[in-house]
């Protein structure tokens, strides 16, 4: 029950997913989290994102199929080949203007169109967990997609979730699951860590290694994260309660 409600929530946040052809999914990155008791907050986000195609799942991939190409419809050959290639020029401009409204939001250093559907992004935010906190999050940009989500649980807990950074294609776990059609997987890309440190109670967690200890005292739990991870990171910690 608690991991189908963690998820219904997240879906309700990428919603408009469902009426367009695109999302954005980590790739290569760096990603940590710092939560301390009295519920302040830091995330930073250094790496890549790139641009997946997805389809509504009831649109049809192409306006024809391979049969009809067969058949002699030079008319469906010349007109597929030219919707692929405006719809990678449309890719480009569409990460173009993400990256320059990415640009103007609070806690990005950077955020540029490096070539190959992909963007470079550079973020770094700090704040106290009084509400909820979702990334990326850009109501004025054309995608959405929470890689990692914090919700507040009761007076005293905070629940962190990073259902971006797990490749689960049935969609159990990860909004993502579900949504690609085609040969492209976003879990397939996968290539970083996620680092959580706190000075709070852990509650519960799911890396098998556990939390270490730092030397100050501090707890600190590592996930690596590539393609053949299935469950998203999770934690439950406890801190200061809210009035």
């Amino acid at each position: 029950m608690d991991r189908i409600a963690g998820g219904r929530w997240l879906l309700v946040l990428i919603a408009p997913l469902l009426l367009t052809s695109c999302l954005l999914v980590p790739t290569r990155f760096q990603a940590s989290l710092d939560i301390q008791p009295d519920r302040s907050f830091t995330f930073a986000y250094v790496g890549e994102v790139q641009l997946m195609k997805s389809n509504p799942p009831s649109m049809p991939e192409s306006p024809f199929n391979e049969g009809e190409a067969e058949d002699g419809s030079e008319e469906a050959v010349i007109f597929k080949i030219s919707d692929e290639t405006e719809s990678a020029e449309s890719d480009e401009a569409q990460l173009q203007r993400l990256a320059e409204a990415l640009s103007k939001e609070y806690g990005y250093r950077s955020a540029r169109y490096i070539g190959d559907r992909k963007l470079a992004i550079d973020y770094r935010i700090s704040g106290r967990l009084d509400h909820g906190f979702v990334f990326p999050f850009n109501p004025d940009g054309e995608i959405v997609m929470p890689f990692l989500a914090i919700e507040l649980r009761g007076k005293d807990r905070v629940r962190v979730k990073a259902p971006g950074f797990a490749n689960d294609s049935q969609g159990t776990g990860s909004p993502m699951g579900g949504m690609m059609t085609g040969s492209e997987s976003p879990g397939d890309l996968l290539d970083g860590t996620f680092t959580l440190t706190t000075g709070a109670e852990i509650v519960s967690q799911n890396q098998e290694d556990g939390a270490e200890t730092m030397t100050d005292g501090r707890r600190q739990i590592v996930w690596k994260i590539t393609p053949a991870t299935k469950d998203a990171p999770m934690a439950v910690l406890k801190v200061a309660p809210l009035p």
